[in-house]
């Protein structure tokens, strides 16, 4: 993997890890991640995606237990934090106009095609997702992924919003598709 991350993202994870303090991060970081955690990370600067990877794979082991509920929930919670810092995001009352935003956005997210939008429609959409890391990494991120656009949707103003995986690439489908449907 040879891709970045925008800071917009990458803050999440430095956040989370310098909130624990007593957890020692250098049994699962390279030395150049644990310099992240003591330096201001810009919102317009580009981060290395192999950081990106080892420090969500700490996290799932040590502030989600390997828990990949929490991790979903992880990235619901983004979700509000990331409309504030993004407002073009937000098409109140239409979520169907903000996964076009969000399509449009993701380019300032990753410098690759990590999301790409396959489908969507009135109530239902595919996100095909492509970190390009290893499995279990992978899994983990596409957890956060499926949270991130479940919430999402849900800020946008759709309800009984579902979400699953129709593909896993970690379970050694060729790739990995999140299904969405919500009524408006």
């Amino acid at each position: 993997m040879s891709g970045h991350v925008k800071g917009t993202l990458f803050v999440d994870y430095v956040r989370m890890l310098r909130g624990h303090k007593g957890t020692d991060w250098s049994k699962h970081l390279a030395p150049e991640d644990v310099s992240f955690l003591v330096q201001r990370i810009e919102p317009d600067t580009w981060y290395p995606m192999e950081s990106f990877e080892r420090m969500g794979l700490a996290i799932l082991s040590e502030i989600a237990h390997g828990d990949l509920e929490t991790v979903r929930s992880f990235g619901r919670v983004s979700i509000d934090w990331l409309c504030q810092q993004e407002p073009r995001l937000l098409a109140a009352g239409d979520p169907l106009d903000t996964l076009m935003r969000f399509r449009v956005l993701r380019q300032g997210f990753f410098d690759y095609p990590a999301l790409d939008i396959a489908s969507a429609s009135d109530g239902e959409a595919s996100i095909r997702v492509g970190y390009g890391m290893g499995a279990r990494a992978e899994e983990a991120a596409s957890w956060q992924t499926l949270g991130f656009f479940e919430r999402l949707l849900e800020v946008a103003g759709g309800r009984d919003v579902k979400a699953w995986f129709s593909t896993r690439v970690w379970a050694g489908d060729a790739s990995t598709m999140i299904e969405l449907r919500w009524e408006a």
